[in-house]
């Protein structure tokens, strides 16, 4: 595998998530961000938490990050994903407007 820049802000969302620091994820998101988790759809801080603290921070996840790509607005990372909730190779695709992100969208990778 190649070195790949992973573009600002999912870098540093990526390396929150690594560390398990849940108001650094959380804070990644605009007001009215989402997270669309295989189709299930988590919008604003309190849901996003929620979510976040069964199946995805609380569920201590990392990504191992594989693949990047960057088009416009939205940045596409594969990798495999481990946590105590799920693994396996994972598609997360980010919508970003600046600093934030919009939308967290989750698929199989």
């Amino acid at each position: 595998m190649t070195e790949q820049t992973i573009p600002e802000p999912v870098a540093a969302f990526i390396e929150a998530v690594n560390r398990h620091d849940e108001p650094a994820v959380l804070d990644a998101f605009t007001e009215s961000g989402a997270v669309d988790d295989w189709g299930r759809i988590f919008t604003g801080r309190e849901q996003i938490k929620g979510w976040s603290d069964n199946e995805f921070i609380g569920a201590k996840g990392t990504l191992a990050v594989e693949e990047v790509e960057a088009t416009g607005r939205t940045v596409t990372v594969i990798g495999d994903w481990r946590s105590n909730h799920a693994n396996g190779r994972s598609k997360f695709v980010f919508d970003v407007d600046g600093d934030h992100l919009t939308r967290m969208t989750i698929r199989e990778g």
